[in-house]
């Protein structure tokens, strides 16, 4: 290990590959930080799940994305981001967790194997680490899970998927056509507004059918070991339950930025203060790129939208 990186990246997904790959063309010296394998996240998304975006707005240091289909599935993500990481050959150290940053001339970036000393430091670790709690009885029991991955695991069961957001319709579909017993618990209305198009129209119909249990304007609010309590319309109805999936969305470890020394916005947002020219945040020589940029806008950055922050920072740092 050399003695002074000129730049250390937390985060070794999309965005913080970018990043390497960026630093590596201008060649300044780098390291990335995976907590856990390569594109950590991604890895952990659900089995069968098919991206938003098509695979040209998924692409790096324009090194092309070739899918099967337009939208290309999380399998075709692994490999492609995989493919560029070792052909390119970039420095990652995998499963290697960031404790703490300490911030002075020089930044001290501790790990759970070392100690890093790097000029500039990049943050680039998503939003995906922790859930949004429910905040209610039994959350905390074994059937609960805020993560979903193989339908299989629920056929011949009966699932409460609490939301409505891509996440909650994709996990309803699927484990429907497995053989599960589903019912979605949505909080407003209607099924939410940005769940991809081509899949809308079928949760939408397998609800009218009566394939798919839904309860609009409704909360859970108790869990127990073979049923739920949920609160419908002011009604309390009391379900037959084995698993409850709470896809209800995820944020930033903000208490990681805060020790940082990164300040947060005082509303609800939580956004990390930062310069969006450059992507430099109030801590001098530490810098935020991808999806983290938006506090609990999770909803704002995504991997083609935020591509564009590693030449941001990096010619940042070069002027420097």
């Amino acid at each position: 290990m050399q003695d002074t990186y000129d730049i250390i990246i937390v985060g070794g997904g999309p965005i913080g590959i970018a990043c390497g790959l960026q630093a590596k063309e201008k060649g300044l010296s780098y390291c990335i930080l995976e907590k856990g394998p390569l594109v950590n996240s991604l890895y952990h998304y659900p089995t069968n799940m098919t991206f938003f975006s098509t695979s040209e707005k998924l692409e790096l240091h324009n090194i092309p994305f070739i899918s099967a289909n337009a939208k290309p599935t999380k399998e075709e993500a692994l490999e492609y981001y995989r493919r560029i990481a070792t052909s390119k050959e970039l420095t990652i150290n995998l499963f290697e967790r960031v404790t703490n940053i300490t911030s002075g001339k020089l930044h001290a970036v501790e790990t759970t194997k070392a100690t890093y000393i790097t000029k500039h430091v990049i943050i680039a670790t998503g939003f995906y680490d922790i859930p949004n709690p429910l905040n209610i009885p039994g959350e905390d029991l074994n059937k609960v899970s805020h993560y979903y991955g193989n339908p299989h695991f629920y056929a011949a069961t009966n699932t409460v998927v609490v939301g409505a957001s891509n996440s909650s319709v994709d996990a309803a579909l699927e484990i429907y056509r497995k053989g599960g017993h589903v019912t979605m618990i949505v909080r407003g209305d209607s099924i939410g507004d940005r769940v991809k198009y081509w899949v809308k129209p079928d949760i939408e119909n397998r609800i009218e059918e009566g394939s798919i249990t839904a309860y609009f304007n409704a909360e859970l609010t108790e869990i127990r070991e073979t049923e739920v309590d949920i609160n419908h319309n002011g009604t309390h109805k009391t379900l037959n339950n084995d698993f409850v999936l709470a896809l209800t969305g995820y944020q930033p470890n903000f208490k990681f930025l805060k020790d940082v020394g990164i300040n947060l916005s005082n509303d609800k947002r939580r956004i990390p203060e930062h310069n969006p020219e450059t992507m430099e945040t109030n801590v001098k020589g530490v810098y935020l790129a991808g999806v983290i940029c938006g506090g609990m806008e999770t909803h704002k950055w995504f991997i083609e939208n935020s591509r564009i922050h590693a030449k941001m920072i990096v010619e940042d740092i070069i002027k420097k």
